[in-house]
């Protein structure tokens, strides 16, 4: 029943499996993402702003500019693209504009989103929040342990792939419901 749930949820986030993975570039992602995370992480503080600058507008006048919502998911496209190169789930460095082998994606419920609920949307979110740090946690020690094997054998086992995957999903929806406001469903506690 989750997982029917968590399919049809309005945000979703995918990453292309690779069977043969490059053990240089793996070796040395530390160092190669460093460019590319300083730009996404001053592209998404000045985007940061934008869902308080959302929620306002929903609250007084009930509507959400489709170009705020198309620059806003452009942003966290880019900036999920970044996340999936830093956590060895892709080798290709990541684009500003092509979508990759990483998909985000998220619709923008107009007409059915609710004045007074980004108001509260970061309350509701606490329980995702708890989980997810948790699973971030465990996140840290299966991505040095995947580094190791990829390492050794060119390949990041599915499971692992699979789990690393499903946290980043999950951590989208939540972000989707939460500071995207596109939806006003609240998401699933799922990887899948």
């Amino acid at each position: 029943m989750a997982s029917a749930l968590a399919n049809d949820y309005p945000a979703q986030f995918d990453v292309e499996y690779a069977e043969q993975r490059d053990r240089l570039n793996v070796f040395f992602r530390l160092v190669l993402v460093i460019p590319i995370a300083i730009l996404s992480a001053l592209v998404t503080a000045a985007a940061q702003n934008l869902a308080f600058a959302i929620a306002l507008m929903l609250l007084f006048r009930n509507r959400y500019p489709r170009v705020w919502f198309d620059w806003y998911l452009y942003i966290n496209q880019f900036t999920n693209r970044v996340n999936a190169y830093a956590m060895l789930l892709v080798d290709e460095y990541p684009s500003t504009t092509d979508q990759q082998r990483v998909t985000t994606t998220a619709q923008l419920e107009e007409g059915t989103l609710s004045r007074w609920l980004p108001l509260v949307k970061w309350f509701l979110a606490i329980p995702h929040y708890i989980v997810l740090a948790l699973l971030f946690t465990v996140l840290g020690i299966v991505l040095f342990l995947a580094w190791l094997i990829i390492l050794v054998t060119g390949r990041f086992p599915r499971g692992m792939f699979d789990f690393v995957v499903g946290i980043f999903r999950w951590s989208w929806r939540v972000n989707a419901y939460m500071a995207l406001l596109s939806t006003d469903r609240y998401p699933p506690f799922s990887l899948k």
